[in-house]
């Protein structure tokens, strides 16, 4: 009898398959056609929500963190920042970590180092400092700080006042791949000193690189981009050159040797909206955190209405959300984005939309 495929089909839609799901529930495989359509969907579908962690919210409770556990108990005071849609992970989007961290004066939060990238974003206080491998940086408010994979590094506070900062790390994705490492440092709690940001700042980043140097890694060697630098750039730019439609006027932090991203895995960058403008809409793969600097944002994102983020204020936009953003009618508004756009430009799945 020959059966045609069909008829195989005809009679399948007018059964019970409950035994035959049975049967492969046994060998450890299911029926792609149950799930097919949400594994490849149309369009991404992410699971966090916009959301804003407000600082007059979070900064009572990241100093009553002082009180709670020192920092030799807790190693990284921090609080991490969840998305409420993402069922109790850690994550601001849903492939960036956020957290902020409070290092009190006279405390050292001990070296270690692991594989996760990070950044630092400095938001309150004077006297902190982080060492990366022995360079010490002082962290004044809206620095741009990094720490390469698998670096040693240590925080501590010279100065009178708490400090205060948000750590964005590529946590998601190397938790993922399940490629995380992390190491102790035994011998004291500071890695041994050896020279300053403001050396290898000079060295590097003003366009006069040394002709012998020879930089192993992805990562810039630069690793404190000051915010009175980058403020006085984003001065020169609002008066002197074309305002992007989405992105106000927007400069990426840059890794002098390549020209690429500061970070392998992580895009950092800086924007000021001029008071009362509007951009247009922009929609991008990548999940978005947004910090306020100065001035007030408006922030609407398509389908879940608008929000308001202040200064040190911390807003998660989802990826391929549709958004844009207004600055408010007092003055220009600045704010330090990061995202893992990085990722998806390598591996050829970056996309975005512009108006």
């Amino acid at each position: 009898m020959n059966v045609q495929p069909e008829d195989i089909a005809k009679s399948a839609l007018s059964k019970d398959d409950s035994a035959y799901r049975e049967r492969l529930a046994q060998l450890h495989v299911a029926p792609l056609w149950d799930v097919l359509k949400g594994l490849v969907p149309t369009e991404p579908r992410p699971k966090a929500k916009p959301h804003t962690w407000q600082w007059s919210l979070m900064r009572p409770r990241l100093i009553e963190s002082g009180a709670v556990v020192s920092a030799e108990q807790a190693e990284r005071r921090v609080l991490m920042l969840g998305n409420p849609a993402l069922e109790g992970l850690p994550y601001a989007t849903d492939t960036i970590y956020a957290g902020l961290q409070l290092i009190l004066p006279g405390e050292v939060a001990r070296a270690h180092r692991h594989t996760q990238s990070a950044l630092r974003f400095v938001l309150e206080g004077e006297g902190g400092y982080t060492a990366v491998d022995g360079i010490r940086t002082e962290m004044l408010r809206g620095d741009f700080i990094v720490t390469p994979p698998w670096t040693w590094h240590d925080h501590g506070n010279d100065g009178n006042d708490p400090v205060m900062w948000l750590d964005g790390l590529d946590l998601p994705l190397v938790s993922f791949l399940r490629a995380g490492f992390r190491e102790d440092y035994e011998a004291s709690n500071q890695f041994p000193r050896n020279g300053n940001a403001d050396q290898v700042f000079d060295r590097f980043a003003n366009a006069l690189l040394p002709l012998e140097h020879r930089h192993s890694g992805q990562t810039s060697p630069i690793f404190n981009y000051p915010y009175t630098r980058t403020r006085e750039v984003l001065e020169r730019l609002a008066c002197h050159s074309d305002i992007d439609a989405c992105h106000g006027v927007h400069v990426r932090y840059a890794n002098p040797l390549t020209g690429g991203w500061a970070m392998p895995t992580i895009a950092a960058s800086m924007r000021l909206i001029p008071k009362g403008h509007t951009t247009d809409f922009f929609q991008s793969v990548d999940g978005t955190v947004l910090v306020g600097m100065e001035g007030e944002l408006s922030v609407e994102i398509e389908g879940a209405g608008h929000f308001v983020i202040g200064p040190n204020d911390v807003f998660s936009v989802p990826g391929w959300s549709r958004w844009r953003m207004k600055a408010g009618s007092g003055c220009d508004a600045i704010l330090f984005a990061y995202s893992d756009r990085p990722v998806y430009e390598k591996l050829g799945l970056y996309r975005e939309n512009r108006g």
